[in-house]
């Protein structure tokens, strides 16, 4: 029988759900699991679930109850939900690849290959960490420069590069109204990364750009120093904030008006894989800088113009095609939130300089996402969800703190020379190092699912950036120094690291924790080998763990085998010449078992442990 729609329940039909439902049902689940006691408080829920993350928290439920500030209609004041009324709708965001080979054939045959398949503008990376300033006339020759826009990035360099820009420009005699880009000028950017600091005539400059070149900005406020060495989203938004405000000092003390000030700037973010941390990132950045120009009496015409660039600190070198996913999820992320123009590193970044294919699928994966994924063709899709909105309000209030602070202590330049900066991001760091450390926070192909045999690809080295300032890190670094350490150690042998499995009891009782020690192992590029029969035989186990020639054992079973085997069979591996016995499971205290592996340990320290035990240097 055919049932008529008009009779189907529709979702009005049924009983509202409560919050307090959800609460006594959730309170249930986490009693049933151990994470509430039976005596807690169902009001408790939210706290014992809400994420800590650096100065933010986040609730796991949001509701239109949750008080959320209005963030504005897109294209107005603050901001928040875009800098256009029309978002990306009409010509998506700028594609903006970045180029540093100082070979200056292989970089213009790059930027050749770039622009004709979907890049809209070019970064050029110059001075002794990238291209010659010099050769700037002949990595540009044949790009029309009055239709791809050009952002230079020369540090101190800066003083050679930017009037060969100028000439460049008045020899090909490009039209001044066509002109887009930005010089890059970044004073304190090249403080924060060289502890150096560098004047230039930065107000002539901005002078110059602002009287003749509309689309042309000379400054750069480039956040990312901030975020590689470590700071949080809020942290990196309120340096960026302070470092603005010091630019704006400087500009109207060379004779800018303060909404010419404003025009001059660019800010550069890092974008990560979090996307709903980054979505609320950039509009958090917008509202924030919005809030700016209003205490300086600007009128709001204009939004902060921004660059995003895929996090350099998220990228691994070990299975570095796992970063084509990190990029895509960050890239995606920036395009929601709203920025300007994006640039993708390439897979293999961490490697060197980027072969064709690794620029291509960079470039390709923003071209994928607006043409194929219509990823542009909505406006501000985040806006209105209640977390989003709550996200971005929460961010921001931190990073006005964080500006603040920073202002209160003498302003940006003061603040970094008295390390006030570098002490917070390195506190910063070393939270989200130790969630590294014991893979709270795990990432794919280095500390989890590692692939032992992996063949990387290889790659010219890349000039070294810039050093002396904060420092530069990545959350992968502490597991790939400890596979090259094992790395080392197999070339010079021809024998990788390897720990012994005494696996107790049959396959289906073993197999889930031997399976976990092995992943974990693997991680520091040790090998792991299992005995030819899985049983319970001390004698057995010793006499195969002497034949395996792995220095280490670690026993892998459930707690009821442990129960009545663990001691003797650890202290048999002792007797047959194991330095150390590991046990896969959480402390209890079995004798003859010198420490355990369990999830949330500390895995950088076991594998830096296992291999000081295996002998490896």
């Amino acid at each position: 029988m055919k049932v008529p729609p008009e009779t189907l329940p529709l979702a009005a039909d049924f009983p509202a759900t409560t919050r307090e439902q959800w609460q006594r049902l959730t309170m249930g689940v986490l009693r049933k699991s151990g994470l509430a006691g039976d005596d807690t408080p169902v009001g408790a829920v939210e706290d014992l679930l809400a994420y800590h993350d650096d100065e933010v928290t986040l609730a796991p439920l949001y509701t239109a109850e949750d008080p959320t500030p209005m963030p504005g209609p897109p294209g107005l004041f603050p901001y928040t939900r875009g800098g256009r009324a029309t978002g990306a709708v009409a010509a998506g965001w700028d594609i903006r690849p970045r180029h540093a080979d100082p070979d200056l054939k292989v970089t213009a045959e790059a930027i050749g290959a770039d622009l004709e398949h979907g890049a809209t503008s070019l970064w050029l990376v110059l001075g002794e960490h990238g291209l010659p300033p010099a050769g700037l006339p002949a990595v540009l020759e044949g790009v029309y420069l009055d239709l791809a826009g050009v952002v230079l990035d020369a540090g101190a360099a800066a003083v050679e590069a930017v009037p060969t820009w100028f000439a460049l420009l008045a020899e090909r005699r490009v039209p001044v109204a066509g002109v887009r880009g930005s010089l890059g000028v970044d004073p304190l950017g090249w403080l924060a990364r060289t502890g150096q600091v560098w004047e230039g005539p930065t107000g002539e400059w901005a002078r110059r750009c602002a009287d003749g070149f509309p689309g042309l900005r000379s400054m750069t406020v480039d956040a990312t120093a901030y975020h590689d060495a470590g700071a949080s989203d809020a942290q990196e938004l309120g340096c960026a904030v302070a470092t603005g405000v010091a630019y704006l000092r400087d500009l109207t003390a060379a004779g800018l008006s303060v909404a010419a000030a404003f025009a001059q700037l660019e800010f550069r973010y890092a974008a990560t894989a979090d996307q709903f941390a980054t979505i609320a990132k950039l509009r958090a950045a917008r509202r924030l800088w919005a809030r700016v120009a209003q205490v300086c009496g600007v009128p709001q015409d204009g939004a902060q113009r921004q660059h995003a660039v895929t996090s350099t600190v998220m990228m691994t070198a070990r299975d570095p095609w796992v970063n084509m996913l990190r990029t895509t999820l960050a890239c995606f992320a920036a395009g929601i939130g709203g920025a300007d123009a994006v640039t993708v590193q390439p897979f293999d970044h961490c490697l060197g300089l980027p072969d064709d294919f690794a620029r291509r699928i960079a470039r390709n994966t923003q071209s994928l996402l607006l043409e194929e994924a219509n990823v542009g063709r909505v406006i501000d899709p985040a806006g209105g969800s209640w977390y989003v909105e709550r996200y971005t309000e929460e961010l921001a209030r931190s990073a006005w703190a964080w500006f603040t602070e920073i202002e209160q202590a003498g302003g940006m330049a003061v603040a970094l020379d008295g390390g006030m900066v570098a002490e917070r991001l390195a506190a910063t760091w070393q939270r989200r190092a130790d969630n590294v450390a014991h893979r709270r926070n795990p990432l794919t192909g280095v500390s989890e699912f590692p692939h032992l045999d992996e063949q990387l690809p290889a790659r010219p080295p890349a000039p070294a950036p810039p050093g002396g300032g904060l420092p530069r890190h990545r959350y992968a670094h502490a597991y790939e120094a400890l596979r090259n350490r094992a790395d080392a150690h197999t070339a010079d042998t021809d024998r990788r690291p390897t720990v012994f499995l005494a696996t107790l009891g049959p396959v289906a009782v073993h197999n889930a924790r031997a399976g976990f020690a092995a992943n974990l192992f693997a991680a520091g590029g040790i090998a792991t080998v299992r005995p030819s029969v899985g049983d319970d035989d001390p004698a057995r186990l010793a006499a195969e763990f002497a034949v395996s020639g792995a220095g280490v054992a670690c026993l892998c079973s459930s707690d009821r085998v442990y129960g009545q085997s663990a001691e003797v069979v650890a202290r048999a591996l002792s007797a047959a010449g194991a330095s150390r016995v590991w046990l896969a499971g959480k402390p209890a205290g079995y004798g003859g078992v010198d420490d355990y592996l369990f999830a949330g340990c500390n895995a950088v320290a076991v594998l830096e442990t296992t291999l000081d035990d295996l002998g490896v240097a």
